[in-house]
């Protein structure tokens, strides 16, 4: 199946063009014969007006003495004894001339006349040599004024149609640019064309009606986290205080351990979420000058405890020190997420390779799965790529987010049995 995506300009010339070739084919020979009948027509009129005239002033006087000394001077109009025929008759015919070496068509009149009571044939004809020059040159005048009216109509249309789909292109370039968390709207024109005008209206309302959506799913989110979090200090703290009895049994730790996970798990995606509906709402504006290198030493020394836990290796460690003016919060939260993720999702015994050089920061880390990835659905929020249900799913997702805040680029890659996250600052 042709997955091939043409454009609509393209595709409207396209019907042009076969339908102009399909005129051109067909109307070229219609033209041709047309005019040869046509010709042919004067043609026979001239013979019959002739074979008219030498009946009507020579006939009279003509005698059949005479007939070999007319036909000695008229090379065209001869007095013929066979064949003797009932009435006219038109033909072509072919005769051979002399001055070029080689046979020639001719349209030749017949026609029954009588020269002292005695029956003969008046045979009138007319050379077609020209008569075909003239034909040919027409049909070659005919397909040239086609062929540049058709390639001018193909260009005009081509012309005006790009003129009257710009109010659409520009549209869709808006609609390509624009980005729901941004605060900036595109500002769609009012066109001139009823149609295009009506897309216009339609968009700019199906993006106010998705902005006001979105931004109450944004305040509902960020709602829902603050209010969580006091409800999960307090069950925290309650949590804890439990723990800490005295005459607790062993069977009551070992049911009470998972709920303290599960809480703290609770407290990660209550704080990750409320971290998202800062992003989008800009809140981290400040920026202050620091040495990228310095952030990242200080997060690994923050995970080397949890990798040790995990008999996980921070190796081939390389930072050159590259100074940059972001907001270092976010910096961090983007190294740390980046880190935790190569923690969480690694193997026992596994190695984390980091390297920063340049404005390039690359994680790499063996995996508990030795393939690749579903790239398309790492940075999506809540998104599994596999079986494991470690992490809550929003680690990446906020990582995508605050490289989307800062135009960075980020990407993953499977090489020599490591999963890779690169980063450009």
């Amino acid at each position: 199946m042709d997955n091939v995506k043409r454009k609509l300009l393209h595709q409207t010339l396209r019907g042009y063009g076969l339908y102009a070739v399909l005129i051109l084919l067909l109307s070229t020979p219609f033209f041709y014969f047309l005019i040869q009948k046509l010709h042919l027509d004067d043609v026979d009129e001239g013979l019959v007006l002739r074979a008219d005239e030498f009946k009507l002033h020579i006939l009279p006087g003509l005698n059949a003495s005479e007939i070999d000394q007319w036909n000695r001077f008229n090379r065209d109009m001869k007095i013929l004894k066979e064949p003797v025929i009932k009435g006219d008759s038109l033909s072509f015919q072919f005769y051979y001339d002399s001055l070029i070496t080689e046979l020639e068509p001719y349209r030749v009149l017949l026609s029954p006349v009588k020269i002292g009571n005695l029956p003969y044939t008046l045979s009138v004809k007319n050379d077609l040599i020209e008569s075909e020059d003239l034909i040919m040159s027409l049909a070659l005048l005919y397909s040239g004024l086609l062929v540049v009216l058709l390639a001018g109509l193909f260009y005009i249309t081509k012309y005006y149609s790009n003129r009257l789909w710009l109010p659409f292109y520009n549209t869709l370039d808006s609609i390509e640019q624009y980005e729901i968390d941004k605060t900036h709207k595109p500002d769609l024109p009012d066109p001139a064309i009823q149609e295009f005008s009506r897309l216009n209206q339609s968009v700019q309302n199906l993006i106010d009606r998705s902005k006001v959506t979105y931004e109450n799913q944004q305040e509902f989110i960020e709602n829902a986290a603050h209010e969580l979090q006091t409800p999960l200090a307090v069950l925290h703290a309650k949590l804890d205080s439990f723990l800490q009895l005295p005459d607790l049994t062993a069977s009551q730790l070992a049911a009470l351990s998972p709920l303290y996970d599960l809480l703290a798990r609770l407290n990660r995606l209550n704080k990750n979420l409320l971290l998202l509906s800062k992003i989008d709402h800009q809140s981290y504006h400040t920026a202050e000058r620091f040495d990228l290198a310095l952030v990242i030493e200080k997060t690994i020394d923050f995970f080397e405890d949890q990798a040790t836990e995990k008999n996980i290796r921070f190796e081939h460690v390389k930072l050159e020190s590259h100074w940059v003016v972001y907001n270092m919060a976010l910096v961090e939260i983007l190294v740390s997420n980046l880190l935790l993720n190569a923690l969480t999702h690694n193997r026992e015994y596994g190695v984390i390779h980091i390297e920063l050089k340049g404005s390039t920061l690359i994680i790499s880390n063996t995996g508990a799965t030795s393939t690749v990835l579903a790239a398309e659905k790492l940075f999506q929020r809540f998104a599994k790529t596999g079986s494991a249900s470690k992490g809550n799913g929003l680690g990446l997702a906020i990582v995508k987010k605050i490289t989307d805040l800062y135009g960075w680029m980020i990407g993953y890659s499977f090489e020599d049995g490591l999963h890779c996250f690169k980063v450009r600052f």
